[in-house]
Parts: structure tokens; sequence; C-alpha cells
């Protein structure tokens, strides 16, 4: 036997008992199903994998009256369950179906084998990523890759839902997913699951052709003709049922971690080390950020607000690719605006409309802006920002307040100065953040000289009433101009920025990071008047008009006018702010650890004591949070995909974690409880 379709069935169900033998337009549910994976091309035989319980003898019966080959197995290990049927049923390429997805587009599945027999894939699917409508499941794998899987899968969730093994360790296995062609269409719930929806199936079944296997498109027309139908199971999320498990054990694991391995990270890193320094292109996701041997160093994949390590282990990430990715990984609405303007092209010969449209929406969120141009990366924009301030003013001197990239103007100040020359060097100060005195005291010390500060509006502290616009004012009678660095508090701490959030509108503004979750793009926008200087300095960059990073940021953009993004984050953020403000105090670790900033944007400041350093603390806090499934640097930088089911995770993680820091404190001797040598920082900023 060759490629062999075997569908997950079973009677027990705790939200619709027997629902995959109920009745629809006239047959059983799951006569639906079978008669869809026959119509599969390449699809050899058909078989039903369900248990050895008592309960299922029924499912039993009626697939030997139905002529479909019945294996029947472990009632909870169901990925045992697939291994025993591959090797009774002699397959080698299986598809792998549920019972309880009765419009099953043969079309959709067999574009899936194509795809996994084509790629060279150990598996393939349109679920991962999630694109296709909720009862389009459709998984392929190879029967070698599966029984690996049964080998070696040891959770609970990775033994009941068959293949989380072979989609997360992908390191290991090759995955590939289908993409759709219809944006929007994982909105669609056509899974039976509930009462609900067996009424929505039983309503739009009465529209489908009797003779054959409807395909998905058929099914869009009827819902087009009848839209109220979506009412009868609207609010149901994707794949409902199956995270019920998963969240039990995630939380669980977060509290009694299990033992995890970051051997495939150590091996990356010294391969990646003898062609890259560090092995990464960014301090704060290198070694030195993260422990070595005690933490994940290398990521393969996110969706949402989870990432997998090349080890295979599951976080949340509370890093979010360093605040870029704003809505969340693989987000659907932004991968498809990405995938549409692939098909199009990627740089050009020419300017873009993209351009155009893009800075209308900048012009029209943001307070300050009049004119925009676009950079790659944070630095571009800062960089382009200070030279302007410099071309207009016409003077060469600037004030700096916190972080603002790696060029030398900015690093020359802090102490990573090395390679920049002391000429560089001498013409950037900086000042404290709400210290009004200081600025003055720069303005008066070098009257005539200062072209402009540059600051991030809200730092781990909030402005102190007033401050920002009486410094503004401060700028403005010395001749200078405020340019405020919103490449964290843009598109998060609201759709203008901070400038939109405390009512104070700088000459000049820098953005990126998650104004296209994750794709490389910055802006600097401003006064048309200071903006007008970019027709004479040299601010020009080959990729600067790239179109997906366009693409990508309109579709961000758009989302987050279109939905509650924004409050999202406030609510989500506060949510585990506050539970972690509680777990502090209830470890009675006030003076080693407390959180500061604001909720989409929190930082976990830890404190120097007699009993040890506040880089060891951080450093045993990284350990135990990536331990029980918590990837962080020691920040909650939250997307609008993360859940409620994430925060309760990570709060978790954090009450573990924390106990055992408290213990290490008492202990008398910190350091000799420590898995890893203190972190050292990079610099200080904040």
């Amino acid at each position: 036997m060759t490629n062999v379709a075997i569908i997950q069935a079973r009677m027990g169900s705790s939200r619709l008992p027997g629902k995959v033998l109920q009745d629809l337009g006239g047959r059983p549910a799951l006569e639906w199903v079978v008669c869809a994976a026959r119509a599969v091309p390449g699809i050899e035989e058909v078989a039903i994998a369900t248990s050895d319980a008592a309960g299922d003898d029924q499912l039993a019966e009626w697939c030997a009256g139905a002529g479909v080959a019945c294996v029947r197995g472990s009632e909870q290990d169901v990925l045992a369950r697939y291994a025993d049927a591959i090797r009774q049923l002699d397959a080698r390429i299986v598809m792998r179906l549920t019972a309880d997805t009765p419009f099953l587009d043969p079309a959709v599945c067999g574009q899936v084998l194509w795809l996994f027999e084509s790629s060279g894939a150990d598996y393939a699917s349109n679920v991962d990523p999630t694109v296709w409508a909720d009862g389009l499941d459709c998984e392929v794998f190879s029967a070698d890759a599966l029984l690996a899987a049964a080998e070696a899968a040891s959770r609970p969730f990775e033994r009941e839902h068959v293949t989380p093994y072979l989609r997360h360790n992908r390191r290991r296995f090759s995955v590939r997913g289908l993409p759709c062609p219809f944006a929007g269409l994982q909105r669609e719930n056509w899974a039976l699951d509930t009462p609900q929806d067996l009424q929505f199936l039983r309503a739009v079944a009465a529209h489908l052709p009797t003779d054959r296997p409807p395909g998905f498109v058929e099914i869009l027309r009827v819902l087009e003709q009848y839209p109220e139908l979506r009412q009868i199971n609207r609010g149901k999320s994707h794949n409902e049922g199956s995270w019920i498990s998963l969240r039990n054990e995630r939380i669980a694991g977060a509290k009694v971690p299990e033992q995890r391995s970051y051997d495939a990270s150590a091996e990356e890193l010294a391969a990646a080390e003898k062609t890259i320094p560090l092995g990464a292109q960014t301090f704060s996701k290198s070694r030195v950020q993260f422990p070595v041997g005690a933490a994940p160093l290398f990521l393969t994949h996110g969706d949402g607000g989870r990432s997998w390590d090349v080890d295979g282990n599951e976080y949340v990430d509370l890093v979010n690719g360093l605040l870029s990715v704003s809505l969340g990984y693989r987000d659907p609405d932004v991968d498809a605006a990405i995938a549409a303007q692939l098909a199009e092209g990627i740089s050009f010969s020419l300017a873009t409309r993209l351009e155009r449209q893009l800075a209308e929406r900048l012009v029209e969120c943001i307070p300050c802006a009049e004119k925009v141009r676009f950079g790659k990366n944070g630095s571009d924009a800062t960089s382009a920002a200070v030279r302007l301030a410099r071309a207009f003013t016409g003077r060469e001197r600037i004030i700096s307040c916190g972080y603002h990239g790696w060029q030398d103007w900015y690093i020359g100040a802090t102490t990573r100065h090395k390679g920049v020359p002391d000429a560089v060097r001498a013409l950037t100060h900086t000042v404290p953040y709400n210290d009004l005195d200081a600025v003055a005291g720069l303005l008066k010390e070098h009257p005539g000289e200062i072209s402009a500060l540059i600051m991030e509006p809200a730092n781990i502290v909030a402005p102190a009433p007033g401050y920002l616009a009486a410094l503004r004012e401060l700028l403005h009678k010395h001749g200078a101009l405020l340019i405020i660095d919103e490449m964290i508090t843009g598109f998060r701490f609201a759709l203008g920025g901070a400038q939109t959030l405390f009512g104070v509108t700088p000459d000049l503004a820098t953005f990126g990071k998650g104004m296209a979750n994750g794709m490389p793009i910055s802006a600097v926008v401003g006064r048309a008047d200071i903006m007008a200087e970019m027709e004479e300095i040299f601010f020009s960059s080959t990729f600067g008009g790239e179109a997906l990073s366009l693409a990508a940021s309109i579709a961000t953009i758009d989302k987050m006018r279109r939905e509650p993004v924004i409050e999202t984050l406030w609510r989500s953020g506060e949510q585990l702010a506050e539970a972690v403000r509680g777990l502090i105090s209830a470890h009675n670790l006030e003076d080693q650890i407390s959180l500061q900033g604001f909720a989409p944007w929190m930082l976990v400041t830890t404190h120097d004591g007699p009993a040890a350093s506040g880089q060891a603390i951080k450093t045993m806090l990284i350990y135990e949070m990536a331990a029980r499934g918590v990837l962080s640097l020691g920040s909650h930088n939250i997307s609008y995909a993360h859940t409620e089911e994430d925060m309760a995770h990570a709060a978790a993680a954090y009450d573990g974690a924390f106990a055992i820091i408290r213990a290490a404190l008492d202990s008398g001797d910190f350091e000799t409880q420590m898995k890893t040598p203190p972190l050292v920082p990079v610099f200080a900023v904040r």
C-alpha cells in the first residue's frame, strides 16, 4: 500500500456525543468525510482509526456495513493508534483527516498531497499556518516521519493530537504549508463540534449537491446567498476543541517545568560562530543576552503569540522580534498582503504607488506627520532625522535621551563606542529623562550650537506633568528641534504613537518596529518645511521602497484601524502586569524585582542587593522562565495575538520562577544556585 487516508474518529464528545454519526443531509456526517477522502486524487485506500473502547463499537459496526477498513487502538494515545494503523495498513504516505469535517474538499486535499510529494517534505498540511476554513483540515506525512514522532513524542498533547511533534520539530522534519488564495477564509467555521455546528452544517447541506463531495467554493456560494447562516455558530474559534487539553498542559508545565534540552541550540551556535560574529545579527538576540546551554538561542517558527526553538521547545513569546511583531507571528491579513505583492514583485526600477499609499496613512495617523520618507530599520530613520535637523538648523550638536540605534552619532555617546571617531562622539550629549534643567544647561553651555534633542517619549517612567510641552518650548526658544523616537511607542501606545497619547507634537518623529508586523521598514515623518531638506541631504537607499514591507505595513496599519489592536495591547499587558505585581509581593521580592513602564511594553527590572546582583537575578529569571515555556529578555513585549491563556501561562511561569529566586536568595549563596554565569548588559540605556 502507498497512499492511505486515515480518518480519526470517535463517538465520545463532551459537547456533541456521537457527532460523527449524526444525520447530515440524510446520511451520517462520517459518510461525507469518507466520500470526500475516496475522491482525493492520489489516495488509494481509506480507513477509519478509532479506539478500542466499548463506546466506539458502534463506529466499527458502521465501518463494517459501509465497507470501510477500521483500525482500532489506544483511546488516549492517538499518536500510537496512528502508528499501529500505519503498520497494519502497510502505508507509506498517510493523509490524516478527522471525522468532524464533513465539508472536506477533495481538491484541496489533493493539493496538500501533491505539495507533500513534490516538495520532498516530511509533513505538509493546510492547517499550519491557519489560513483555510476550519473544517477543510488535511495533513499528509510520511509513515517514517510519523513512526519517528511516535517514538520520540512525550507530551500528552503530542500524543493526543498526533502531529504537533512533527510540525514543531522543524530541525528534524521538513514542514510545508499550503497557501490559501483567499484572504479571510480562516474565519469560516465548518467543523462539527457543537449542536450549533450541526444546525449550521444541516442548513448549508440543504443547498449542496448530494451526488458528490462539495468544493469549498460551492459552500462559499451558499453562504454568499444566505449570509444569515453564519450567525448560527458564530463566535467559535478555530479548532476550539483541541485547545482545551493543551491549555491545561501548558499551565501545568509552567508550574512544574519539564526537563528541556537546548542541545540543538548549542550545536547551531557552534556552527554559526564559524561564519558569523556572535552567531547572530543582533546583540539582543545573541548569546550575550541569553544564558548559553540554559535557554534557547535559535528559533524555527512562530504562530500567534508563541514561538518554537530548534530543539522543538514551545514558548509564550514575550520578546516578539524585539517589539517588531505587533500583531503576532504569521498574522493572516499581513501575510496575505505580502503574498499578493510577492506575485507582483519585490523591488522595482521606479517608485510604486505603495509608497504614497503608506505615506498617506502615516500622515492621517500621526499628528506631526506632514511628509514621510522610508528606511529599513530604526537606525536609518533616527539618523535621517538627525541629519535633517542639522541641515535645517545649520547646527551640529545633538542632545540624546534614550536608545536610538547603532549609527556613530548615537552609539558614540555610549560605552559601546569602539570604532567611533572622537570628533563625532563630541557632538552628542546625553541627558536624563524628565530633567529639564539638564537640557537647559546644555543649551546654555553650547549657545546656538544645538540642532535638536532626540528622545524616547516615554522611558521606564511616565513623563512628568507638563514635561514634554515644556521641553518643546525650551528647545524652540533656543532654535532647536524636538525629535521623538517612536520606534517602540509608535503603533503600540496609540495608533499615532506617544505623541498622540501625551498630546505633544514634535517637529520630527521616527517610526519602525511594529509598523509592519516584523517586516523591515522604518519611517521619518515631520513638518513639511523640515522634511523639504530631504531633497537636499542624501538619504537614499536601494531598498527604501521595497514593496513587500510597504504592503505589510499598509495591511498592519489598516488592521490596527479596523480592529481593537491598541486596546488589546493595553488590556493584555495590564492583565499580565497585575498578576506579576501580585506575585512579586507574594514572594516578598519587592526589593529585588519591580515592573516599570507601560502595559504594552513593560520592563521587569532587577535590582542589586546584599544576596545577589541585579544581573544575576535577571539571568536566573530568564533561565527559569524559558524552562517554563516563556521566552523573555526581561520585558513584556505584548502582541495582539497574545491570548488570555498566554498571559495565564506567563503568570504561572513567573510564579514558579519567583519561588526559585526567593529560595536562592534565602539560601545565603545565590551564585551556587545559578545554572549559568550572570549575563552582562550590552550597555546601559534606561
